[in-house]
Parts: C-alpha cells; structure tokens; sequence
C-alpha cells in the first residue's frame, strides 16, 4: 500500500513542474526548444530575449577531500574535483593554487613515443570531453597528428611506418599499423 504523504513522483522526476515556469530577464513564459546540442528552456520572445536554461541540471558533487594528501606547490590538502570534463584531482586552496594531479600516462612517456607526422614531438594520452582516451602529438597545433588506440614503438612489416597501435582481439593483443591507408594487423610477439 503506498504512503499518501510519499508523492508518486519526486521533485525532480516531475516533467510538468517546470512546464509553466516565467523568464527570470523579462517575465515571458519558458518553452522548451531543440538545437544540435540538445533540448533547452527558452524565452518565447527570442530574440528580443535570449534567456536560456539547460533542461535536465546536473547535480554538483562536492568537493571530497583526500585526507593525509598534501599538494606539492602550496602544501594545503588534495581534494577530488567535479570539473568541465569529469573528476579530477586537485589543490584545495584553488584560486590561489592552480596544481592539478595529471592523468596516469606514464607507461606512454616512459616508451617516449616520437609522432610519426612531425617528428619532433611525443604522442601522449588525452580524454576528450566525452570520457574517451586519445592518444595525440604533443606540439598540437602545429601536428595534428592523433590516434584512438594506444601507441607503441615498432615498425609495420608491410608497409614499414614507424608506428604501431596496440588493440584486443578477439584472439588476443595485436599490433596494427597506424598508417591509415595501410592498417595491416601483425602478431604483437613480433615486435
């Protein structure tokens, strides 16, 4: 039997609450409008009006302190961070310090992967703002050089370019040539 003080809907699971909902700018009624990027609340007088408002918000995580850590620039604590592209690990005492513990790519610096269209720079990982690793020429924008799968040092025996990616198989770890008008797959044992 349901509870009558329990709502059947929460708050925000309700869709209709915010269906009558005025401008904050100008006091017009709020509709919901569709872009490329997505739903939005809009005012009806646009453009006259360009109040917008993202339909679904996301919750704020607060900050979660690392206890026992201690920045290495400023010596306050470390804290875990909701940032524009996901968590993070930085400084508490943020403005004043900028430190930012960074990604754990060291196995790619340590094999120091030189970029097969430059030459001049190393290929390191990146996320981009979906959540998804790249692996990208560390002197972009001049080399825009960038691959999906992890980078390892080796030659292709078909075609010799000197890079080779590393992918999981059904068959297991094997090596494919970066060179896109080649992708010839090899043994990862042969390398």
């Amino acid at each position: 039997m349901s509870n009558p003080e329990k709502p059947l809907f929460s708050r925000h699971e309700h869709a209709l609450e915010k269906a009558n909902e005025v401008c904050p700018d100008c006091g017009a009624q709020l509709v919901i409008k569709h872009s490329k990027s997505g739903s939005f609340f809009g005012c009806v007088t646009y453009p006259d009006c360009q109040h917008t408002r993202a339909v679904v918000e996301h919750e704020r995580v607060d900050d979660k302190i690392l206890v026992g850590s201690e920045c290495p620039e400023c010596s306050s604590e470390l804290a875990v961070k909701q940032g524009r592209y996901g968590m993070f690990i930085g400084c508490t005492n943020y403005p004043e310090c900028h430190h930012i513990v960074a990604q754990d790519n060291n196995e790619l610096e340590q094999q120091n992967v030189t970029c097969p269209h430059c030459k001049k720079g190393n290929l390191q990982s990146k996320v981009s703002r979906f959540g998804k690793t790249f692996y990208s020429c560390d002197h972009y924008p001049k080399c825009k050089f960038v691959v999906n799968h992890e980078p390892t040092i080796g030659e292709c025996e078909k075609c010799g370019f000197g890079l080779l990616l590393k992918r999981q198989m059904a068959a297991g770890e094997k090596l494919q040539c970066a060179s896109k008008s080649c992708s010839h797959f090899q043994k990862s044992s042969s390398v």
